[in-house]
């Protein structure tokens, strides 16, 4: 049927995230920490919790995750993707409902470069007639 512990990876912007799902309670570890103390805000949190409420699979699995690099926006989002992706693993038939909801499409927008003689990615230098 499917693994006991489902392992995936997430990205988003330039963070990437490792994910397991392990049988369980509903407890999430995030870099060896506690869920609440690495994400604060709530709002990436209700992210991170959106694919599990929506297969109904909040308290069955404990979650270990290592995540870095970008901030704690583009954390939460490739946390939700590789927490997507693991459930697919875990069961195929969860897929078309996540891939409804956009959960299985990596993000693809990221910063744009910044370019040799401008302030910035757009942003040019003030022009000066006189």
């Amino acid at each position: 049927m499917s693994p006991v512990q489902p392992y995936s990876t997430g990205r988003r912007k330039t963070s990437t995230a490792r994910v397991f799902l392990r049988p369980g309670t509903g407890n999430v570890k995030v870099n060896g920490r506690s869920f609440e103390t690495h994400f604060f805000h709530e709002l990436h949190r209700m992210i991170i919790r959106q694919p599990l409420q929506l297969s109904d699979t909040l308290d069955k699995f404990d979650i270990l995750i290592t995540v870095h690099g970008g901030g704690m926006t583009g954390q939460a989002g490739a946390v939700r993707h590789g927490i997507s992706r693991a459930l697919i693993i875990y069961n195929p038939e969860l897929r078309p409902v996540l891939k409804k909801a956009g959960f299985l499409t990596r993000d693809p927008r990221m910063k744009e470069r910044k370019k040799y003689g401008q302030k910035g990615a757009r942003a040019r230098f003030q022009f000066s007639k006189r």
